[in-house]
């Protein structure tokens, strides 16, 4: 441990041999705890949450594709059906969950 000081913690250094104690007979390592595990959180994906809803009954929506140019070859009815949101398919919403950890 190159950068720690021990010195001002409790007296200077002995050399007994090849191994260090403290003046006190303590070696270094039972000053030194270990480093507390960080808690592992799942953060949420900011695209995802951009571009998906979870519903209140746990269901996904989606936004429909096609709606950003050429609109005017698209007819009222087409383009009143890409309005709504509809629902993803059950294959990708486990994905989407996943990377929205606090939606549900």
């Amino acid at each position: 441990m190159a950068g720690l000081d021990f010195a001002g913690q409790c007296g200077d250094w002995r050399s007994r041999g090849s191994k260090k104690t403290f003046a006190f007979g303590h070696t270094p390592t039972t000053f030194l705890l270990p480093m507390p595990k960080p808690i592992s959180r799942s953060k949420t994906k900011k695209a995802v949450s951009k571009r998906f809803k979870v519903t209140g009954t746990g269901k996904v929506l989606r936004s429909r594709a096609s709606k950003r140019h050429l609109m005017s070859a698209k007819s009222a009815k087409r383009k009143r059906h890409m309005a709504k949101a509809s629902l993803v398919d059950k294959t990708d919403m486990a994905r989407i969950i996943k990377n929205l950890p606090f939606s549900h």
